[in-house]
């Protein structure tokens, strides 16, 4: 309880000053220390105050931070699960819809390229058309000269037009590859087969020759003069009608019912697909290196230094006769190769 302001001056706390023996400066002196005393210890509940204030404030604002992190990751949740499945549900059907319109698009790109093209060639059957009076005429009678084949076709599609069969030839090759990747059955990283190989090879031996003596006898005998043939047309190719393309189907076809009759192990000692790598690869490389290099000095009138032969020799023909070689091996191989890809998954 707080004494009254004018309790110092009354008679009862005067007696007992007395009695004491305390003066008035004494209770002064007192009075003023407990000022003092109570404005320290009032900054000190102020200090105290501010600093239990600026706790909470401090709490407060982390709690705030707390709460916005947690919003954050609750909305950053339901965003990653609204969109969780959407390449499943509505990127497919997008794609889907925009591969059918590019798909059209460059359909009519082509086929309006096509005909603008087409709406600029000649008549047909005008007599000043091109191929009337100029290319025919060209071939008939420079053909042998140029060329020294005797075989316009071959002097036409392996001199003249080269350029044309070396994409075909690699059309073809670019066939067997693509074709193999889809069809291959891979072997395991350690070189094991697969299951699916595995099973597949068993499924093959279905169709193993049983030792088939009449179809092996048979085999035996027609084989070689398959193969020997298909040479024959592909050696004589710039001679007499032949050449690459169809000598190469007679030996394709000639390797094929080896195989049926002799089955895939004894033809792996030959045409296995590390052979095959070489032999498709190393006669495409031939044949752009000699024709671009035939064509470079041709095209800047310099002569290419590559002898037309007598016409008729079976030695004739300039580069024409290694080419139908070339060409020749690499259709042989892509039948072989196609065959096995699509009978047991590869080689």
């Amino acid at each position: 309880m707080k004494p009254r302001s004018d309790y110092e001056l009354s008679l009862w706390r005067r007696l007992v000053r007395f009695v004491d023996g305390e003066t008035l400066a004494d209770v002064e002196r007192r009075a003023e220390e407990n000022r003092e005393s109570d404005a320290k210890n009032q900054q000190m509940a102020d200090a105290e105050a501010e600093k239990r204030f600026e706790q909470e404030e401090k709490e407060d604002r982390e709690d705030r931070k707390r709460r916005l992190e947690l919003e954050h990751e609750k909305e950053a949740k339901s965003l990653l699960e609204k969109y969780k499945n959407w390449p499943k549900e509505h990127g497919v059907k997008i794609f889907g819809r925009l591969y059918a319109v590019m798909a059209v698009l460059l359909c009519a790109i082509v086929i309006t390229t096509l005909l603008v093209t087409v709406s600029y060639l000649p008549e047909y059957g005008s007599p000043d058309n091109p191929n009337n009076n100029e290319v025919v005429e060209k071939y008939n009678k420079d053909g042998l000269y140029d060329t020294g084949a005797t075989n316009n076709v071959a002097s036409m599609i392996l001199d003249y037009r080269a350029f044309d069969t070396l994409g075909e030839s690699h059309v073809l090759f670019v066939a067997a590859v693509c074709v193999m990747i889809l069809l291959r059955l891979e072997l395991t990283k350690d070189g094991k087969p697969t299951d699916v190989k595995r099973a597949e090879e068993e499924n093959d031996r279905l169709y193993e020759p049983k030792n088939d003596k009449i179809l092996q006898l048979s085999a035996k005998i027609l084989v070689p003069m398959i193969i020997m043939f298909g040479i024959y047309v592909i050696l004589n190719g710039h001679l007499s009608p032949g050449g690459g393309f169809s000598g190469g189907a007679i030996i394709g076809a000639g390797l094929i019912l080896y195989v049926n009759a002799f089955g895939f192990e004894k033809a792996k000692r030959i045409m296995n697909r590390k052979n095959y790598a070489i032999i498709s690869v190393v006669p495409l490389l031939f044949y752009a290196i000699a024709k671009g290099y035939s064509f470079f000095t041709g095209a800047n009138h310099l002569e290419s230094g590559i002898p037309t032969g007598t016409p008729g020799a079976i030695l004739s023909g300039g580069l024409i006769l290694p080419l139908n070689i070339c060409v020749g091996i690499v259709v042989a191989c892509t039948m072989y190769h196609f065959y096995t890809l699509f009978r047991k998954g590869g080689m």
